[in-house]
């Protein structure tokens, strides 16, 4: 005798009858929008809506505020990375004008933007916060070769001002690569109470010390999380 089951009467349902459904779904959630809570089309590239919190967008690497580079190109940021579009070379820092605290900084540094995949991997490996990522998204363009952005675009100025691989982008908020993701910001990995305003990350040119993120849950809350 087959294994095989023969569905009960009326188990099979229409093509007609699942489409039918669907598109319930689909004219409830239209109609709520239009007539109760109103259109929320927002006229782009004019009006740039607010990121959330934790948004990955293009990187930046960070200096510190007396200017040096904080990349000591260790590399580890290209080994963490599961997409492989990362690439770091590291050199000895002059003797007389050093580049960054350490013994060696990252003489090469690219990103192909094609191949990220923006898991912020990267930022979790660095171990002196120098690549972080922002709110910045806009990064189409026409030659597969202008996606692959350099050091002389992901580095930020002395003064902290970020740099864009197309400055005159009509469609890029220049403003977006100054906002950090709150991953930075994040205080506790487990969301306790205790840690909200503790500040855990080192200042950087431009922007000083982050402010921490706020809205950690209560005690109780992690509690229960943990049990």
């Amino acid at each position: 005798m087959s294994d095989l089951q023969v569905p009960k009467e009326g188990a099979i349902q229409s093509p007609v009858k699942n489409l039918a459904k669907g598109m319930a779904v689909t004219l409830r959630h239209m109609f709520k929008t239009i007539f109760r809570g109103g259109a929320i089309t927002q006229q782009y590239p004019k009006e740039f809506r607010q990121k959330p919190d934790r948004f990955h967008g293009r990187h930046v690497l960070n200096r510190y505020p007396d200017g040096m580079e904080k990349c000591i190109g260790c590399e580890l940021c290209a080994g963490a990375c599961p997409a492989r579009c990362i690439y770091v070379r590291g050199a000895d820092n002059p003797t007389d004008e050093p580049v960054s605290p350490g013994e060696r900084f990252g003489f090469v540094y690219e990103i192909n933007m094609l191949r990220c995949v923006f898991c912020a991997l990267c930022v979790e490996a660095c171990p002196t916060e120098a690549i972080t990522m922002t709110n910045l998204f806009e990064m189409s363009t026409t030659n597969r070769s202008d996606a692959i952005y350099a050091k002389a675009e992901l580095l930020v100025d002395e003064d902290g001002t970020p740099n864009h691989m197309f400055p005159d982008d009509e469609l890029a908020s220049m403003e977006e690569l100054t906002e950090a993701d709150g991953w930075m910001r994040a205080t506790a990995s487990q969301g306790r109470a205790a840690y909200d305003g503790t500040l855990a990350w080192t200042p950087s040119a431009g922007v000083g010390l982050r402010p921490s993120e706020s809205g950690q849950v209560s005690g109780e809350t992690a509690s229960e999380e943990e049990e």
